[in-house]
């Protein structure tokens, strides 16, 4: 019993980011229904997620040019 907790533990990846990858390079699915309000809601996700990763780039950046 206490080995399956330790396996399960091991498992754990806090830095996985393939669903956030995969999120700018899915398939449509042809049974998603397709309204204005979610291809909006999908575009501002996307967008969202470009700046985040371009301010922590900005910041990295920042943090090693000054040391």
């Amino acid at each position: 019993m206490i080995e399956k907790k330790n396996q399960e533990k091991e498992k754990v990846n806090y830095f996985d980011f393939t669903e956030v990858l995969t999120y700018f390079f899915r398939k449509k699915d042809p049974n998603r229904p397709k309204s204005f309000n979610l291809r909006a809601m999908h575009t501002i996700n996307k967008i969202s997620i470009l700046m985040f990763l371009g301010a922590v780039i900005v910041m990295i950046v920042r943090a090693i040019s000054r040391a």
